[in-house]
C-alpha cells in the first residue's frame, strides 16, 4: 500500500462527494493515473478535471504532476510493497472471529499495519522541530483522554525519567489548570486519534491563548487538532469498527511516542545520560533478589 493510499483511507470521510469518486477510482487501480491523461481520468471516474485537482490538494499535493511524481517514486523504489505476498488484514468485528487464533492474527496484523503505515507518514523535518521545541521549553504539559491518555501517560513517565519538567493528569479539570498556567516558554503535547476530542480541544484553545507551543500526535487528516497545532506528527491505523476499541490506533501513537522520546534523548544525550543511569539505579536497587 502506498503512502497516498494511506492518506486517502484516513481522509476519506472528509472528502467531498466528487473527491470521493476520484478516491474510489484511484483505490480500485492506482496505476491508471499513469495510463490516461487527466481528461480521460475525469471521464472514467465520472467527475471533472477540477475535482481531480481539488482532490490532489486536499490530500496534500500541489496538483496532478506532484501526485504522479510521488506515486511513481514510491511504486518503483524501495518503499514499494508486494500486496500479494503480505498477509491481508481482515476488517471484521470482534464477534465475527470463530477461533482464538484468527483473533490473535487479526490483532497482530492490525498492529503491524498501523506501524508500517505510520512510518510511511513520518516527517523527519517536523520531528526535528518538535524535538527542539521540547528540549528548549521551560515545561512540557501533556494532554490525552481515554486510550490516548494511556499513551500520554507513557510519554510523561519517559520524560520524568530523563529529568524533564513534565506534567500530566487523567483528570480533565487538572489538565485544564495545567493549560491555563502555561506561557510562551512552555510546550503542550496533545494526543488524540480523531483530533476532535472535546476535552483536548478545550485544553488546546487555552494553551494557544497563552501563546504556548502546541504539538499534536493524531491520525492523518484535516482535524481541528491537526489544523490548529503548531507542529503535528501523524499516525495511521486500520480501525474502522467502533466496538473494536482503540487497538491499532494506540499502537501507532505509542510508536510515534517512542520515536519522539528516542530523538529527544539522542539530541540531549549529554544531559540525559546521567539521568537515565540515576533512574535505573534508583529502580533497580528496589528489586528483590532472585
Amino acid at each position: 500500500m502506498t503512502t497516498m493510499e494511506i492518506r486517502i483511507q484516513n481522509m476519506y470521510a472528509q472528502l467531498s462527494n466528487s473527491e470521493k469518486m476520484v478516491a474510489d477510482y484511484i483505490l480500485k487501480d492506482i496505476e491508471n493515473i499513469f495510463r490516461f491523461p487527466l481528461a480521460k481520468l475525469a471521464e472514467q471516474s465520472g467527475t471533472s478535471q477540477g475535482a481531480w485537482v481539488r482532490f490532489c490538494k486536499t490530500i496534500g499535493f500541489d496538483g496532478m504532476k506532484d501526485l504522479k511524481k510521488s506515486i511513481f517514486a514510491e511504486l518503483n523504489g524501495v518503499i514499494a510493497e508486494s500486496e500479494s505476498s503480505s498477509p491481508q488484514l481482515q476488517f471484521t468485528d470482534i464477534k465475527e472471529h470463530s477461533t482464538y487464533i484468527s483473533m490473535a492474527e487479526n490483532v497482530c496484523l492490525g498492529s503491524t499495519q498501523a506501524i508500517e503505515s505510520t512510518l510511511k507518514l513520518f516527517d523527519e523535518a517536523m520531528l526535528a522541530k518538535i524535538v527542539d521545541a521540547i528540549i528548549g521549553a521551560d515545561s512540557i504539559r501533556i494532554f490525552g483522554i481515554g486510550a490516548s491518555g494511556l499513551v500520554a501517560a507513557d510519554f510523561y513517565y519517559k520524560l520524568l525519567r530523563i529529568g524533564y519538567n513534565a506534567t500530566f493528569s487523567h483528570d480533565n479539570h487538572i489538565s485544564l489548570t495545567y493549560a491555563s498556567t502555561m506561557t510562551k516558554n512552555d510546550a503542550a503535547v496533545f494526543f488524540s486519534n480523531t483530533g476532535e476530542t472535546r476535552e483536548i480541544m478545550d485544553a488546546l484553545e487555552i494553551a494557544k491563548k497563552n501563546e504556548a507551543i502546541t504539538i499534536a500526535i493524531t491520525r492523518y487528516g484535516k482535524s481541528h487538532l491537526s489544523l490548529s497545532a503548531d507542529y503535528v506528527l501523524f499516525t495511521s491505523s486500520p480501525e474502522i469498527y467502533r466496538r473494536s476499541g482503540a487497538m491499532s490506533s494506540r499502537i501507532a501513537q505509542l510508536i510515534l511516542t517512542d520515536i519522539l522520546f528516542t530523538a529527544i534523548a539522542n539530541r540531549d544525550y549529554h544531559n540525559v545520560e546521567s539521568r537515565l543511569e540515576g533512574s535505573y539505579q534508583a529502580t533497580h536497587n528496589r528489586r528483590d533478589p532472585d
